[in-house]
């Protein structure tokens, strides 16, 4: 079991590298600024948790910028992990169809706090908003799956 969870680990690492390429290649190309809900988060809930981030000013931001980018990386971790697991206890799809389940898993791992926590409504997103989301999450999930499944 131990194997599996190494094993999904790096798989989501992988896949999580190919998000942030994804996703700054879009920013590059579009000229949009990176995303401040994963520092929102971050800043929610360790308030909600009774332990704010501390600092001010720029010192603080900076540290929830680090926290939410470690936050997103964990989420990609983890996220690889746990399906490496299913597919130990025998959950097995086609490729393609285990790289979008994964990249669904993902993508609601990050969408869902975000919502419940207020700091963005998925409802209110545009399409170019849904294809910045879902592309770098589709990929991320073809990339992670692909290697849980290549190493059996």
């Amino acid at each position: 079991m131990f194997q599996s969870i190494v094993r999904g680990g790096a798989a989501g690492a992988a896949g999580t590298t190919v998000l942030n390429a994804v996703t700054y290649a879009d920013m590059a190309v579009r000229g949009r600024p990176s995303s401040e809900a994963p520092a929102q988060v971050v800043d929610k809930i360790s308030q909600d948790v009774g332990h704010p981030v501390p600092g001010a000013g720029d010192t603080r931001a900076n540290r929830l910028s680090g926290l939410g980018a470690l936050s997103g990386i964990a989420v990609g971790c983890g996220t690889g992990a746990a399906v490496s697991l299913l597919r130990r206890a025998g959950v097995r799809m086609p490729w393609w169809l285990g790289g979008v389940v994964t990249g669904a898993l993902a993508m609601a791992a990050t969408d869902v706090p975000m919502a419940r926590l207020g700091v963005s409504d998925p409802t209110s997103w545009s399409v170019k908003d849904w294809t910045s989301d879902v592309l770098p999450h589709l990929m991320y999930g073809l990339v992670t799956y692909g290697i849980v499944t290549a190493s059996d």
